[in-house]
């Protein structure tokens, strides 16, 4: 399977048979089968007729709107799994303050080690930097070794932020000067480097929507991160420790002129990806998303498989 993304001002898209149409100005101007594809992503002034709305739902194909100069986004889902028992033992142990702090722990030592994996691989190559690399993957290390003592989900979330910031410490060492990055930073981002990091991270996070509600899961409901309005809580749960490709391509984009600072434009509003740039993101980011979408696969059926060991050995509410 496979995603198309369409970026481009004035395009209006149809149905006809098993095709998707695209229209300017009236004229018929292409298609592209429907068979191959698993999702849409749309960005710009693109206009669609609800009949193709429902034939993308009926065939499982997902839609997410990256709108505004942020990209925010926005998902028209597919018909969900069938089976509803997963999603009433997912709010069951939601509520298992147990469940939840293994689950969490388990996580941020997941997520730490990810990040350390990949400052040793940069410390190879960069020799230069070699002692701040260093220092970060320690600081990394030794929060990690102190998880085991963490007895709340506070307490692991202060980890989990401190080996965030030891991390992108190491990011700064690693990420080319031109880029002046000192430090992760959103809403919005300042720099090339952290708006790359930002449209990744808001990619993957729709991709962990669009797996969790296809496999039967509630996005909303969390473990580690908890119930917050109008944040899909378990999908930010799923992809903590994928984050680090993301940080990968997003530098890998950069130190192999795939992306270069003529590519971004910064206003009070923040530092944005233009178009041109942003057409050539979509197509290296399909590669990596391909990745990320067999990841996400193998980390819901984890999910799947600690659920199902903590409902039989009667680990929740009410039980």
């Amino acid at each position: 399977m496979s995603s198309l993304y369409i970026d481009r001002k004035g395009i209006e898209l149809e149905a006809d048979g098993e095709a998707l149409v695209f229209r300017e100005n009236g004229a018929r101007v292409g298609t592209v089968p429907l068979a191959p594809l698993s999702r849409i992503f749309l960005r710009g002034d693109v206009r669609l007729q609800s009949s193709l709305l429902g034939k993308l739902g009926e065939r499982g194909i997902g839609v997410i709107v990256l709108s505004g100069r942020i990209g925010k986004v926005s998902l028209l889902l597919a018909r969900p799994h069938n089976d509803a028992s997963r999603r009433v033992q997912q709010y069951r142990l939601s509520q298992d303050d147990q469940f939840c702090l293994y689950f969490s722990r388990d996580l941020v030592r997941e997520k730490i080690f990810s990040g350390r994996d990949y400052l040793k691989l940069c410390r190879e190559k960069d020799l230069e930097h070699r002692y701040e690399i260093t220092l970060a993957m320690r600081k990394l290390e030794g929060i990690a070794d102190s998880l085991h003592d963490k007895d709340s989900l506070a307490s692991v979330r202060g980890a989990e932020g401190a080996a965030a910031a030891a991390y992108f410490q190491g990011i700064a060492a690693i990420s080319p000067p031109r880029l002046k990055f000192n430090h992760r930073n959103r809403r919005p981002p300042r720099d090339p480097l952290n708006a790359l990091l930002s449209l990744g991270y808001t990619m993957l996070h729709g991709e962990a929507v669009l797996a969790l509600y296809g496999a039967g899961f509630d996005p909303y409901i969390g473990f580690f991160h908890q119930m917050d309005f109008g944040r899909e809580s378990l999908a930010c749960d799923m992809v903590e420790p994928l984050r680090v490709e993301v940080d990968r391509f997003a530098i890998d984009a950069f130190r192999s002129d795939i992306l270069r600072l003529e590519d971004f434009s910064t206003t009070d509003s923040g530092c944005m990806l233009g178009k041109n740039g942003r057409a050539r993101f979509y197509e290296h980011w399909e590669n990596l998303a391909e990745k990320m979408r067999k990841r996400l696969a193998e980390r819901i059926e984890d999910l799947f498989a600690k659920m199902a060991a903590a409902v039989n050995s009667g680990n929740i509410p009410g039980s």
